[in-house]
């Protein structure tokens, strides 16, 4: 009887330590956070949550975690756009993005961006900074508001790779 509580009590330690070795490891590699709010539809939805892989180098169309908070202190989870030095400009008749005077293909809006903020365009992208855009594009408060505006490139935590929960798990 012994030997059967200290063969239980190891493996329980040792489901313990692996169990805490993973919540570490995936902290340190990955920022796992709860998405909430409408902006990204129908990419994520709200209540999901994601996993941003924090040595990532975002790329443009990249959904990206931010430093930045909302007005309701979530982490801002938004498109990559635009990089410093590239001009933005929307055409809010056609629904068009445009990155240094080119359109952007963007399979994942299911609405075209006909809604504007207080931003005027065209933009020129600040250096250092990024210029980010919720996929929900008529219920997103994003750069094209004074209140985010270009976010500084250093304020990123990293591209969004992963879908966590609800399952089944995919990436993104």
């Amino acid at each position: 009887m012994r030997n059967y509580l200290k063969g239980c009590m190891s493996g329980l330690l040792k489901l313990v330590l692996i169990f805490i070795a993973i919540i570490v490891v995936f902290n340190l590699i990955f920022h796992p956070i709860y998405a909430d709010g409408d902006s990204m539809q129908p990419t994520l939805e709200s209540g999901e949550w994601i996993a941003a892989f924090r040595f990532g180098t975002p790329q443009r169309g990249d959904i990206v975690l931010t430093n930045m908070r909302n007005a309701h202190g979530t982490r801002l989870v938004k498109r990559l756009i635009a990089f410093g030095g590239e001009s933005v400009d929307i055409d809010y008749d056609t629904g068009t993005v445009y990155v240094n005077g080119k359109a952007l293909d963007e399979p994942y809006l299911a609405d075209k961006t006909c809604r504007g903020g207080d931003v005027k365009f065209p933009l020129t992208v600040p250096e250092g900074c990024v210029f980010l855009l919720g996929d929900n594009r008529t219920n997103s408060v994003d750069s094209r508001y004074t209140e985010i505006g270009c976010i500084p490139q250093d304020d990123l935590i990293g591209p969004v790779v992963v879908r966590l929960l609800p399952l089944p798990f995919r990436f993104l």
